[in-house]
């Protein structure tokens, strides 16, 4: 890794995770103005980076050496609590900087990062997202982010490129509404899906359809883009199946912990299981078409 640069806004950012969400991202840092020096299990991904201005480093250690802000976004809450706690990544940070995780991870795990970061005197944002790549590489990402309303607030200029920042409440708050936004996502999918399949079966056209309903009350950015999706039968992910589900399985958790009971969600929960587990994992989540056709015997639900 070389350079030192602290960029047009003094500050050093190390973005651990440019997978699909985090590439943009990170670009849209590095368009800013932002010193980003960037990390990934696969370097191939982290690479493409270089000609936008990225520093590459070889270790996540390497990358948060001397950062100021470190981003994470990664799979799972495996992944996070690896690359921060097992590879020394909290042991190589200042004890100054602050961690923004915009993976998404279910709540308990980011208050409990959060905690034991605060243990070594570093600060903790849990922010995931939501929007998708479209979002990512317009720099519009509905940002959700839970934690110190003081060190959110100094982060603005950081969030400020790749969307709106809104505080949801304290450690984890973040987390909850990220699931609490898949959960409106999947069962508006499966309620696109379903309607969909009424109109086909019924001899009317699903483009038409769509068409005809927007602007009115079923509109919603489900509608324009996973229902074009959905019309185009195009299913290569923008958020693929298995994030959907790996959202939906954390979800069911916390309202299990919560004692609440969520219907609707544990129905497009059951759905979405049904079609990862027949191989479809990273097909995008407005795929769970495909499964309700393939269930009601319909043309093309085996695709």
């Amino acid at each position: 890794m070389t350079g030192s640069s602290r960029g047009q806004h003094g500050r050093r950012i190390a973005f651990l995770g440019t997978g699909l969400m985090g590439a943009p991202m990170a670009r849209r840092l590095l368009g800013a103005g932002f010193a980003v020096i960037v990390w990934n299990r696969d370097p191939s991904k982290a690479e493409a980076l270089a000609g936008d201005g990225a520093v590459l480093a070889e270790t996540p250690m390497d990358a948060v050496a001397g950062a100021d802000v470190v981003i994470t976004m990664l799979t799972n809450a495996d992944a996070v609590g690896t690359v921060l706690f097992d590879r020394g990544v909290a042991d190589a940070m200042s004890a100054d900087a602050t961690v923004i995780d915009m993976s998404s991870i279910a709540p308990h795990f980011a208050r409990d990062h959060s905690a034991r970061l605060a243990e070594r005197g570093i600060a903790h944002v849990d922010a995931p997202v939501s929007g998708g790549v479209v979002g990512a590489d317009a720099g519009t990402l509905a940002i959700m982010a839970g934690g110190d309303q003081e060190v959110i607030e100094k982060l603005a200029d950081v969030f400020a490129p790749m969307g709106r920042v809104t505080r949801v409440g304290p450690s984890g708050a973040g987390q909850l509404a990220k699931l609490a936004n898949q959960q409106i996502v999947a069962v508006t999918i499966g309620a696109v899906a379903e309607a969909m399949m009424l109109i086909t079966a019924g001899g009317g056209s699903p483009a038409a359809f769509r068409d005809a309903i927007r602007g009115g009350f079923a509109e919603s950015r489900i509608l324009d883009l996973h229902g074009k999706r959905m019309v185009e039968r195009q299913f290569t992910p923008g958020g693929s199946s298995s994030n959907q589900l790996k959202d939906l399985n954390a979800a069911m958790e916390t309202a299990n912990a919560l004692s609440l009971t969520l219907p609707l969600t544990a129905a497009v929960h059951a759905e979405f299981s049904e079609f990862v587990a027949n191989g479809h994992g990273e097909k995008d989540h407005s795929g769970l078409l495909l499964h309700l056709e393939e269930k009601n015997a319909l043309p093309g639900g085996k695709r």
